[in-house]
């Protein structure tokens, strides 16, 4: 990559499944490689990369960490299922926030977001729509809201000063996934997984290793200036999938029994309200949320062809969900 050498990288959240997936890449086009976490992780002193041990949401450790960075790669996230508003607000926005304004003061002037697809999802069915869909009035989930008032901020901040791009990944999985592939597994295991009603929906996913490739590609069109600032764009393998096709697959993938069992959609949904209220008294995660139900039960999928065009992605078609 011709824009790598001498160029040096923050990586939030450089441990997780998104974040250590692009460190490595980084490390190999030759980027002088910081990551930014919450602890140390064995794997960064083996990829000889230096690291900023620090919370996102302590705004002066954030703006130490981006001192001399030519540019952000922000993938810190709060992404749990439940929880406290304030913990997602407060890791999700103001953590965001803290980067940006980092970024500024310190002439960082590229920073690359790893927004969701979930930031316009209402609940609703969503078939091959472009990122002309407007967000929703409140997110489905914490999560889902917190991380579209996160874009929005991206997306304000992109200026003279700082070029900004979003990027909406739908249902990361690959090689290191310890969110969407480990919980399936976990749940068809426990026999707490249902397909839910009989509507045939079918959804994007996005692999590892295309959604790195756009994060690379993303930088690239900043530092050329080709007009990508300010803009956010849906990244997935583009080839939708029907849901119960992708869950059965994983477990077939791993010697497991596919899901036959079906449960109404009302029915699941006020299991999950249930489970939700109970959450709240007793604090313990509830095993169904009423987002849950939804995602599961409604088609998200997402016209690509602005990505294609302006990022200029050649996404790999991948078989295996395990690899």
């Amino acid at each position: 990559m011709g824009t790598a050498k001498g160029k040096k990288v923050l990586v939030t959240g450089g441990g997780g499944f998104v974040g250590l997936a692009l460190v490595k890449r980084l490390v190999r086009e030759g980027f002088e490689v910081t990551s930014f976490s919450r602890k140390r992780y064995s794997v960064h002193q083996e990829l000889g990369i230096n690291t900023v041990i620090g919370d996102i949401t302590d705004a002066h450790v954030v703006k130490k960490a981006c001192k001399g960075v030519d540019v952000v790669f922000h993938t810190a996230a709060k992404v749990e299922m439940w929880g406290r508003y304030k913990n997602f607000y407060d890791v999700n926005v103001v953590g965001t926030e803290n980067i940006i304004e980092a970024c500024i003061e310190n002439e960082v002037p590229h920073l690359v977001f790893t927004s969701s697809a979930s930031v316009v999802f209402d609940g609703n069915d969503i078939e091959g729509k472009d990122e002309t869909l407007p967000y929703p009035d409140k997110g489905e989930s914490h999560y889902a809201h917190t991380k579209m008032l996160a874009e929005q901020r991206v997306v304000q901040a992109s200026g003279e000063k700082l070029k900004t791009i979003s990027l909406r990944p739908h249902l990361i999985y690959g090689p290191g996934d310890t969110q969407l592939v480990p919980r399936i597994i976990e749940k068809a295991k426990s026999g707490r997984i249902r397909r839910i009603g009989k509507k045939q929906c079918l959804i994007d996913t996005t692999h590892i290793d295309n959604f790195t490739e756009a994060q690379m590609q993303a930088y690239e069109k900043l530092v050329s200036g080709s007009g990508v600032s300010g803009k956010a764009y849906f990244i997935t393998n583009g080839q939708p999938i029907e849901t119960w096709e992708f869950i059965n697959g994983i477990l077939k993938e791993n010697n497991l029994t596919p899901v036959q069992r079906t449960v109404p959609k009302w029915l699941a949904l006020t299991v999950a309200a249930l489970f939700e209220i109970t959450c709240r008294i007793t604090g313990r995660p509830p095993l169904l949320t009423q987002f849950l139900v939804k995602e599961m039960s409604t088609s998200h999928w997402f016209d690509i062809s602005a990505a294609k065009r302006d990022l200029q992605l050649l996404h790999q078609p991948v078989q295996n969900r395990n690899q």
